[in-house]
């Protein structure tokens, strides 16, 4: 890696994470201008420490990866399980963000970085980790709706449906290009 490269990696770097302070920023703008947001600290802490560890996450993946498949992969993986956890606790996915139905989700997050760990980051396992956690994925929903959880929320079952179907293809997707990361050194 030239010293050149080395530059733009550590300027991309810090854009990323002045993104991410801007993103968190965002809520507290906004809370100086409408009552519809309304975020305690604790709100702030939680995002940021996701925030924060899904870059960090990023960093460790990117410096692992042969190509720039895996870094992609690795990028909608982290995207994914950041999406996931955050309508997760923002609104929940089966009825509302009270109900416990939800801790189902966080099985498809363990199976994720479980299956990831297990398979050392490589790409390969890492395609299979992804492939589990969208198959971890289904079953939750296939659960939630076999036995009619959230089914006083407003927009039963569309919301279960619906969040399984995009989180699904998302996991999908990394698990794809894990995969071509793989298969080209």
């Amino acid at each position: 890696m030239t010293a050149e490269t080395m530059m733009r990696g550590g300027r991309w770097r810090r854009a990323v994470w002045g993104a991410a302070v801007a993103v968190l920023l965002l809520p507290l703008v906004a809370m100086q201008f409408t009552r519809d947001v309304n975020w305690t600290p604790s709100d702030f802490v939680v995002a940021g420490v996701l925030l924060g560890a899904v870059l960090a996450g990023y960093e460790f993946l990117a410096r692992r990866a042969g190509s720039a498949w895996y870094r992609v992969g690795s990028g909608v993986a982290l995207f994914t399980g950041l999406f996931l956890t955050w309508v997760n606790l923002a609104v929940g996915i089966i009825g509302s963000e009270n109900n416990d139905a939800n801790m189902m989700y966080a099985g498809v997050l363990a199976v994720a970085v479980g299956g990831a760990c297990l398979a050392h980051f490589r790409p390969r396992g890492m395609a299979r980790a992804m492939l589990a956690a969208a198959a971890a994925q289904v079953i939750a929903g296939a659960i939630a709706l076999a036995l009619d959880l959230g089914v006083d929320g407003r927009a039963w079952p569309r919301d279960v449906i619906g969040a399984t179907g995009i989180i699904t293809g998302l996991w999908l997707i990394a698990a794809t290009l894990f995969g071509i990361a793989a298969r080209r050194p």
